[in-house]
């Protein structure tokens, strides 16, 4: 079993920044593959980025290419989704999962086995 719990949601000016962090305990594989979707009222869960255990392999929603950057710090078993230039459409409820099908799947939920509950992003026009 894998635990994942999110921090580093909020309320932002847009053109702001937020560091989204993930913390995952249990057993964690090296292969492993971690994300980020994002789900705002009324629409439909959405790939945001990825990241395989070792770092190596990063992937992006190819709308967020530039803004948003994902990274790991596999000491502390914790990933990070960096937001920079950030809008109003960015605002939604934003997860952290993890799954050994994401390592070659990382953009549909399905290939990930574990959810974290969620961090409220909201940005202010």
């Amino acid at each position: 079993q894998v635990q994942l719990v999110e921090s580093g949601g909020g309320l932002v000016q847009a053109g702001g920044s937020l560091r989204l962090s993930c913390a995952a305990s249990g057993r964690i594989f090296s292969s492993y593959a971690m994300g980020w979707f994002r789900q705002a009222p009324g629409k439909e869960r959405e790939f945001v980025a990825a990241i395989t255990w070792s770092g190596r392999n990063t992937n992006y929603a190819d709308s967020l290419k530039g803004r948003f950057t994902i990274s790991r710090d596999s000491a502390k078993n914790t990933v990070y989704l960096q937001m920079n230039s950030l809008k109003p459409e960015d605002t939604a409820v934003y997860y952290c999962a993890a799954g050994t099908a994401a390592y070659y799947r990382p953009f549909v939920t399905s290939a990930y086995d574990y959810w974290g509950q969620g961090t409220q992003v909201t940005v202010s026009s």
